[in-house]
């Protein structure tokens, strides 16, 4: 039935132009406004995009939203950093000074929020 649709992810904000100008400006993402009181992030991926849109009462989510696969967490954390971008820490989680989780489990990662708190995750490709 939606084989051949091309379907996209959401998530709220609570304010729309901080939202944009972190995504934008903070990230790199091209991000391009609607005529439907929302914007939507462009990876750099093709037709992919995601849909931001403000909420009154929004609360972020509890659970990573958006993933960056990179081919050098370290570079990727450093630049974030420099950026004024903050990494989370969380229980349960061994971290390196960075915030970087490695471990045999998965993929080095580390994590760090949006503007409206929303969680967001930066991974070491293969």
């Amino acid at each position: 039935m939606f084989g051949d649709t091309k379907a996209f992810s959401s998530f709220s904000v609570d304010d729309l132009a901080k939202a944009k100008e972190f995504y934008g400006g903070t990230l790199g993402l091209r991000v391009s406004d609607s005529e439907f009181g929302v914007v939507f992030l462009h990876p750099a991926n093709g037709d992919s995009r995601i849909m931001v849109y403000p909420k009154d009462n929004h609360a972020p989510a509890n659970f990573t939203v958006l993933n960056f696969p990179v081919d050098d967490i370290d570079q990727a954390v450093d630049a974030l950093t420099a950026r004024g971008v903050r990494f989370e820490r969380y229980d349960g989680f061994k971290q390196d000074e960075k915030g970087i989780v490695r471990d045999e489990m998965g993929p080095g990662i580390a994590w760090f929020t949006d503007p409206a708190g929303n969680i967001i995750a930066v991974l070491q490709e293969s």
